[in-house]
Parts: C-alpha cells; sequence; structure tokens
C-alpha cells in the first residue's frame, strides 16, 4: 500500500486547501492517507504549546491525522516538515503563493529540494500575468515535482503556454465532491424560489452584482430570495473586519431588496451545506476573478445537479460547457438577472441544465478523484518497467 504524506493548510483553519486536503485524504483506501504537515498563516498559529514540526503523538492535542505544523519563516520548522514528510511515499505538496512563508510563498522550493519521495504538486492558481517573482517560483516548483497536478484543462493549457512546463509532465485531476453514488440528488426546493452563492466571503466575489440583479427581479410573480452563506475570510476578517459583508447588506437596503437577501454567516458542516444547495433552485457565482481556474464551490454545485449561473472565469467555461449552467458577462447585473430568469421561470430549460450536471459530475465524486492520485502515485513510485531491446 501506497503512503500519501501531506503539506497543506488543514482544518480546523478556514480555506479551499484546507477543505480540498481533508476530503482527499477522507476518500483514500485506508492505510494509504498518512500524516498531514499543517500550513500555518503566522509563527503564533498553532493549536498546542509544542514546537513546530513535533509529531502528533507528542503533541496530543492536534487535529486528527496532522503530525506536524509548519510556519512561515522557520527554518527549523522546514526540516522539521520534509523529514515528516519523508516517512510516506508520496508527498502531496497543496501550492498556492499565500500559504507559505517567503516573497510569493518562495519558502516552499526549500521543501521541495529536501523531499527525498516523489512530490506530487497540486497548483491551486495559474496566473496569466504573474510577477517575474511569482513565474520564478512556479517554474521552480514544477521543476523540482515529480509530477504536476492541475484541475482543470484550462489551468493545464495556462501552464504550458506560459511557463517553462512540458506537456507531459501535468496531469489533470478534477477537484472532487460529495458522492452521489451516479444519481440526481432529491432536491427539496423551498416554495419561494431560492438563488445561492456560498464559500468564504471577501472583496472579489462579487456578491454585490448578485443583490444589484435581485433588484431587477421584484416583477417576478414569486420574487425570489438570495441567500448569501458563509463566513468571512480568515485573511479578510482580521485586516478589513466585516466591512465588506457591512458593504452588501447596505447595498440590499439601498436598492430595497434587503427583504430578499439573507446572510448566514454560520459554518456549515458537508451535511448541512448539502441540504442547504438542495434547497436551492440556482446557484450563483458573481466572481470578479477572470483569473480562476479552479472552483471547489463550482464543482460542488455541479455535482448536486443545481442549475449554475456563473461569471465567465476559466472554470465555469469549461465545466459548464455542456449545459449545466449559464455564464453571464463580469460585474453586470443585467446579465445575471436575465440568466436567473430564465432558469427561475423556464422549468424545461431548468431540467436539461440539472441533466448536463449530471454527466458532467460522474468523474468528480471523491472516490473517483481519490483513484487517480493512487494511479499517478504508483506510476512514481513503481514505474514500469522498460521494454527489454
Amino acid at each position: 500500500m501506497i503512503t500519501f504524506g501531506f503539506l497543506s493548510t488543514y482544518p480546523p483553519t478556514a480555506c479551499g486547501l484546507a477543505s480540498f486536503t481533508a476530503s482527499l485524504r477522507a476518500a483514500l483506501p485506508a492505510g494509504a492517507a498518512g500524516g498531514v504537515v499543517r500550513l500555518l498563516d503566522t509563527p503564533t498559529d498553532t493549536p498546542t504549546d509544542t514546537p513546530v514540526g513535533t509529531p502528533v503523538s507528542a503533541a496530543g492535542t492536534r487535529p486528527a491525522g496532522v503530525v506536524g505544523e509548519l510556519a512561515p519563516g522557520s527554518a527549523a520548522g522546514i526540516r522539521d516538515a520534509v523529514a515528516l514528510l519523508n516517512r510516506h511515499d508520496v508527498a502531496v505538496v497543496q501550492h498556492d503563493y499565500d500559504v507559505y512563508g517567503g516573497a510569493d510563498g518562495e519558502d516552499v522550493l526549500s521543501v521541495l529540494a529536501m523531499l527525498s519521495v516523489p512530490a506530487v504538486v497540486v497548483l491551486h492558481t495559474v496566473l496569466t500575468e504573474p510577477t517575474p517573482h511569482q513565474r520564478a517560483v512556479l517554474n521552480g516548483v514544477v521543476a523540482a515535482a515529480a509530477a504536476v497536478v492541475t484541475m482543470s484543462e484550462a489551468a493545464r493549457a495556462r501552464l504550458v503556454a506560459g511557463y517553462q512546463v512540458p506537456a507531459d509532465r501535468v496531469h489533470v485531476i478534477p477537484h472532487g465532491a460529495a458522492d452521489t453514488g451516479g444519481t440526481a440528488v432529491a432536491p427539496h426546493r423551498s416554495q419561494r424560489p431560492q438563488v445561492l452563492t456560498w464559500g468564504l466571503l471577501g472583496p472579489g466575489k462579487g456578491i454585490e452584482w448578485g443583490i444589484d440583479a435581485m433588484a431587477l427581479l421584484a416583477d417576478l410573480r414569486s420574487a425570489p430570495r438570495y441567500v448569501v452563506a458563509g463566513r468571512t475570510h480568515p485573511k479578510v476578517l482580521a485586516q478589513e473586519g466585516e466591512s465588506y459583508r457591512n458593504f452588501l447588506a447596505a447595498r440590499a437596503e439601498n436598492l430595497a431588496v434587503a427583504d430578499r437577501v439573507q446572510f448566514d454567516s454560520r459554518y456549515l458542516d458537508a451535511h448541512s451545506l448539502r441540504r442547504l444547495v438542495n434547497h436551492a433552485n440556482v446557484v450563483l457565482l458573481p466572481y470578479d476573478s477572470r483569473e480562476q481556474v479552479t472552483s471547489g464551490v463550482l464543482i460542488e454545485a455541479v455535482s448536486s445537479r443545481t442549475p449554475v449561473v456563473a461569471t465567465r472565469f476559466p472554470h465555469a467555461v469549461e465545466l459548464l460547457s455542456g449545459g449545466a449552467g449559464i455564464l453571464v458577462d463580469h460585474q453586470d447585473p443585467v446579465s445575471i438577472a436575465a440568466a436567473l430568469r430564465r432558469v427561475l421561470t423556464d422549468g424545461m430549460a431548468a431540467a436539461k441544465m440539472a441533466v448536463a450536471a449530471g454527466v458532467a459530475a460522474r468523474p468528480l465524486g471523491w472516490s473517483s478523484v481519490a483513484r487517480e492520485y493512487c494511479q499517478l502515485a504508483t506510476s512514481l513510485v513503481r514505474p514500469p518497467a522498460r521494454a527489454l531491446a
């Protein structure tokens, strides 16, 4: 049995990388899911009083599965983290620029250079116009990796075209979603139409454009409710407090739609989130970003067989191309309102989107994604023997 070590943020940290790693690890076969070296935001962001890199048996109170912690700027922590990862057959290293120490997260290069086991690097961000240093860091990460994973074809194409990466070194393995056994989830739609956006809140999510769109749907016989679910992103909260959420609430008030916009800032476990999605008639992803090549929220929405309205960020363009949703222009509430109106008033169109989502969702279950990581790891640890001449 090949074992996986992980270097990533991890619960209780609230971010996409943490959720991704926890879900992937849980989906691996029994015995394959090794320990996690948890990335910390700051040198003091640690759940225990034990030194960085201390094994979980000594720490005692770390989250289940966490064998060590790596804080930014800690050379000793890097050495300890590498030692823990080297106990496994393969190290799965999650990469984003803002989760490692150093300029543009360059400390990850030291980790990769010291690993003696193959590193599978999972890229969560591939920029079209990186700074020279961002480009250098990512090229260094890719050069040090035994294999590189992107979660969309768009990210792979961007990586090959814009960086020093041979195409045969990049593997596309989708972001996973809750397994539904290949069958459609039975919805429990509310009597009042419901539009849902969820995820960590912060500027750039485009929620304001969704609120503006609600004002344009007031003429509908049953005006929809717009549910915005999710806590404010911890880094945004630390720097700006709840200013973005307050801005959104004021916008809804000024547009006279405050009674149709509901903010839910609770932490939702997987079951509660699935229930919330199943009550929605449509999931709205009004993101401002034109760079986003990976969206776990998009994957979850499609897997739930709920119609999606999304701006034209790369992952949405790719995943919704089969008809699982409608693409709209960025920062355009008129376009958003028109798409929502179609989903909410045309039952046949919504049903076709749900069917198309079911087709797109087939390879997205975490069990399928975990199998692909196992196959990739096996190819690195036990490469096929060369044919005899």
